[in-house]
């Protein structure tokens, strides 16, 4: 099953503890999986950005806010209790969501500026169904298509010659070829041979990955054909590495055929991988804004004190 919003986490989350004592964080998790039928792999599920399960980030968020409604406490570091107000929220028979919360005025304070809370304003949507973690991953997704469409605007208005220069610099950008002189090499166009670029991967040159970069356009194809064509001018240089790189979409028959492939290895990648790799390792793109997301560093407050 899909993991639950994480405000869906509340209830099951006060049930856990329902008993008024001290429960630790990792049984909390167990009860709650348990009470929502949650499998290991579901549990394992991450986060876009890659860095929390999608799991453990919703129960951290519902943790959160049950307790700045007052309706759990910590009284010692990752031990949860109910209180009276949580008792009273499971009693009650109600649904226990955003919009039950916005009662207490301590969860309101969360939300708004208010100077005596110390805490910047969230935005408090009662249909909200993500958590803001989960709502930050996926504002920075957007602004990063956008800018991925954006760049591939620019990268189409390169001529030939310039897009495989910058397949090649994007192959070095990456780490390939690093240390060594004059790692990367563009072909000339007269007598490429089907590759239109080189990357040592030694200082003497005994493995090499060989590239062919197609600059089509996006809604084109490179179908199994140019792949096979491909192929042969590897084993015409007799390498055992090949990236076939375009700004376009590969046809399943053509990524078929380079996953077959004996004897030598192709990779693919096409405009949308491209331009992801572009922004991962900043070649065509600048830092316009860094956010850091922050928490709780457990492990200095139990070897400080």
């Amino acid at each position: 099953m899909a993991v639950p919003k994480f405000f869906m986490f509340f209830k099951p989350f006060l049930e856990a503890i329902g008993d008024g004592e001290l429960h630790a964080a990792k049984e909390v998790r167990q009860s709650i999986a348990a009470a929502l039928k949650l499998s290991e792999e579901d549990m394992t599920i991450m986060l876009p950005s890659g860095r929390q399960a999608v799991y453990a980030n919703r129960i951290n968020w519902a943790r959160t806010y049950l307790d700045k409604a007052g309706l759990i406490e910590t009284p010692i570091r990752a031990k949860y209790r109910i209180t009276k107000e949580g008792k009273k929220a499971l009693q009650s028979g109600q649904e226990i969501d955003l919009k039950y919360l916005e009662q207490y005025d301590k969860f309101r304070e969360f939300h708004q500026n208010d100077p005596k809370s110390g805490i910047d304003p969230v935005p408090l949507d009662p249909v909200e169904e993500e958590s803001p973690t989960e709502i930050l991953d996926d504002a920075f997704k957007k602004v990063n298509s956008a800018l991925a469409a954006d760049l591939m605007d620019e990268v189409m208005k390169l001529t030939s010659t310039e897009f495989e220069q910058l397949v090649v610099k994007l192959l070095l950008k990456m780490g390939y070829g690093s240390g060594i002189d004059d790692a990367g090499i563009v072909t000339k166009p007269s007598d490429d041979g089907g590759i239109d670029g080189i990357i040592k991967e030694d200082q003497l040159g005994f493995s090499s990955i060989y590239i062919q970069a197609k600059q089509w356009a996006v809604d084109r194809t490179v179908n199994r054909p140019e792949i096979q064509k491909f192929a042969g001018a590897l084993q015409g240089e007799k390498a055992s590495k090949g990236l076939f790189i375009t700004t376009a979409q590969f046809s399943q028959g053509a990524r078929q055929y380079a996953e077959n492939l004996h004897g030598s290895t192709i990779v693919l990648v096409d405009g949308s991988q491209m331009m992801k790799l572009m922004i991962k390792f900043g070649l065509g793109v600048s830092v316009e804004h860094v956010y850091e997301v922050k928490r709780i560093d457990s492990d200095f407050f139990t070897d400080w004190f």
